[in-house]
């Protein structure tokens, strides 16, 4: 049979499937815009799935304004970024006691992951007890709704979202669960380690090996997902992730080189940096800068495996926070094992 077009098919939806009787009166149900109808069509031609069924899952839900004001950066002017602030939310004492705990439990998991994948099992407990502490705080929202209120409603990243929303549901088909009981996070985010619905669909692992992926009930799978993820971005086993440094001179041209690592370690000590790196001297490194205001400027060079995790979350704070709760982790991990008789 032929697939019916797009307008054809909006046709046929706005003949045989009139809205839900809240949506009508009140206006709040994703299936009377005609976006959303848009997006159900293209779902059924590109994907085969039955519209009508989709039609009844958004018109159940509506634009929800914590997701969409959450999304949206802070518009207090004195709010400004701090590396400080931001760092003592995830490198602090809770987060490294159940990181020691959550390694204890899962270490069989972590050496298996390190040998398949070559990541250290420091980076990835610190990743998981950055996303949501070890699985205590996967997110409360409908993902399918916060999905749709910043694929539909916020026009900065709609094309973004809507890819990941299409991602969601056919990750939802293949694991045979209803888009409606999925939560995660207000950006679609979703599980112990937090992964948009395109990388599940592309990184994630069956670790523990019982035939399905769960990145919200199995910590193997989670641990197995995150060292794909980082194995398939370049994650270089072995090498380097950062090392202080300071700069002499105004450093504003390194910087706007951007995070990506491109000049060797010798270039940038030949523009003035300094950084205790002579064993890595034509590796490729970035210059990484973290502000506080009012203080001085932490400077730091990144290297490929820095850059690698910045693609999980693409922000230096984030990255640097990852790294050093994993060296803190590791330190006392090491520290504990070599006391013991």
């Amino acid at each position: 049979m032929k697939t019916l077009s797009t307008a054809l098919l909006l046709v046929v939806l706005g003949g045989l499937l009139p809205l839900s009787g809240h949506a009508q009166q009140a206006g709040t149900g994703f299936g009377s815009e005609p976006e959303v109808q848009a997006f159900i069509a293209s779902m059924h031609e590109q994907h085969g799935f039955d519209a009508a069924d989709l039609s009844r899952q958004f018109d159940a839900i509506h634009a929800n304004a914590t997701v969409l004001r959450l999304i949206r950066p802070s518009a207090s002017p004195g709010k400004q970024r701090s590396w400080q602030r931001y760092r003592q939310r995830f490198v602090n004492g809770r987060r490294q006691a159940g990181g020691q705990s959550f390694w204890q439990e899962h270490g069989a998991l972590l050496q298996r992951a390190e040998a398949i994948y070559g990541v250290p099992p420091e980076v990835i407990v610190a990743i998981i007890g950055v996303e949501t502490e070890y699985g205590h705080n996967m997110g409360s929202f409908d993902v399918l709704e916060a999905l749709a209120s910043l694929a539909f409603h916020y026009p900065p990243r709609a094309e973004f979202f809507r890819g990941e929303l299409e991602q969601f549901l056919l990750l939802s088909r293949e694991n045979g669960v209803s888009p409606l009981d999925i939560k995660g996070s207000y950006a679609g985010a979703m599980g112990i380690p937090q992964f948009m619905p395109s990388s599940q669909r592309r990184f994630a692992v069956d670790f523990d090996g019982d035939g399905r992926i769960d990145l919200r009930n199995s910590p193997a799978d989670a641990i197995g997902s995150v060292a794909s993820y980082l194995q398939q971005y370049g994650w270089e086993k072995g090498a380097p992730v950062a090392v202080p440094a300071r700069v002499n001179g105004d450093p504003t041209a390194l910087l706007t080189e951007g995070i990506k690592p491109v000049l060797t370690v010798r270039e940038l000590q030949a523009r003035g940096v300094i950084a205790a790196a002579d064993d890595d001297a034509g590796r490729p490194a970035a210059l990484i800068d973290l502000v506080t205001p009012n203080e001085p400027t932490e400077y730091w060079l990144g290297f490929d495996n820095f850059y690698v995790i910045t693609r999980y979350n693409r922000s230096s704070f984030y990255a640097m926070s990852v790294f050093q709760l994993a060296e803190a982790l590791r330190e006392v991990r090491n520290n504990r094992l070599a006391a013991k008789p």
